[in-house]
This record gives C-alpha cells, structure tokens and sequence, in this order.
C-alpha cells in the first residue's frame, strides 16, 4: 500500500533484521517477589535462546530506585504504596544501584553485543535511549517478555505503538505480581489490537 511493506503475520512483524526483543525488569529483587517467578525466568530464557540463535538485538531493562536525598515526590509516593507505608520516612529504596536486588537474575547471562538500560518509569521507552537505539538501526518492532505484565509491560507496548513500533507480546514469558490484574492487561492489549500476542512456541516457529 503506498509502497509500504505492512505486516500481517507473526513472521513478518518478527523478522530477526527489523525487530528486537526487550527483556523487562528480569531483577533478583523482582522475581522473589512471585512465587511463579523461576516459570517465568524458564520461559524468557527460552525467548532469550530464540532470539539470539536468529540474531536478533536484545536490550534489557532494569528498574532503579534514586537515593532517597534524590527522590521527589511521585518517587515517594510510589514507595509509598509499593511498602504500603503512610509516612515518607518509613520507606526505603528497594532498587538502588548496585544492590543485591537491582541485578538481573544470573541466568540470563547478558553478553557483551547486547544492552543494559535503566529507568525510573514504567514505560521502557520514557527517559531512556531505547527508541532511539531501535530507530537508528531502523527496527519496527519489538518482542517484549518479563516482569510485571500490569506494571511495566502493558505501558511499553501502548508507548511503543505510540512511537509507530509494532510491540509483540509474548504471553507465557510474562509474568504479573496480581494474576487478576495481570490478566486484565493482557486482554487490555489484546483488545487494543496495535499488539500482536504469541507465545513461545509460536516465536519459535518463526525464530528457527
């Protein structure tokens, strides 16, 4: 149309030289929280697996946590509720920089030819270089799995199709601290319909 290649398929929305695939917020502190955390690190380590065999870029997310002299007031207030605590003095900061539970989990391995961003925001795209690294090596969409589907993922994709990127969302390589909201935000995205949703042995058939 107009010249415009327009995807239709899982295969074309995820071919290896025009898509990346975003691990989000797999982090020690993280995954003890959720008692189907180890599931859910088998499954992104399976799309991990499947994107590197096809060559597809890989960036990973990490949420941090600013010291609390740094913190303003929504990042007290979302301490707040996060520890369910009513004073600002009573919180402390989960994910500061090089603490124990700011670290992705081991297993994941990250290699020298893939990337590490940080962020403060739900969203992987907002204050971070992401965009502007899928854009300057002219991706047009992205694989999403990790942790939490209510929390961080769901913004993603709805700021990646925002960004005119196709998010793909892969279903059982991600994992929610609510299991009822979670399952509200996969069927939120789902019925958006900018996102296309698969799951791991549907990535296969098209990474291998």
């Amino acid at each position: 149309m107009h010249g415009l290649a327009i995807p239709e398929t899982l295969a074309e929305a995820a071919a290896p030289e025009t898509t990346a695939l975003v691990v989000y917020d797999m982090q020690i502190g993280i995954l003890r929280q959720l008692p189907h955390g180890p599931a859910v690190l088998e499954s992104v380590l399976r799309t991990l697996e499947l994107a590197r065999s096809a060559g597809t870029r890989v960036f990973f997310m990490r949420h941090m946590s600013l010291p609390a002299r740094m913190a303003g007031v929504f990042q007290f207030r979302q301490m707040m509720t996060w520890q369910r605590k009513s004073l600002a003095e009573d919180v402390h900061p989960w994910f500061l920089r090089d603490s124990p539970g700011f670290a992705l989990a081991p297993e994941l391995e990250v290699r020298d030819d893939e990337v590490i961003f940080d962020k403060i925001t739900f969203s992987a795209f907002e204050g971070t270089p992401l965009a502007i690294a899928m854009r300057d090596c002219g991706l047009k969409s992205f694989v999403i799995c990790g942790i939490a589907t209510e929390i961080g993922i769901e913004p993603t994709v709805r700021h990646g199709a925002d960004l005119g990127l196709i998010p793909i969302v892969v279903t059982d390589a991600c994992g929610g601290g609510d299991n009822e909201a979670a399952e509200r935000a996969m069927a939120s995205m789902k019925y958006m319909g900018d996102a296309m949703l698969c799951s791991v042995e549907e990535l296969s058939a098209v990474w291998r």
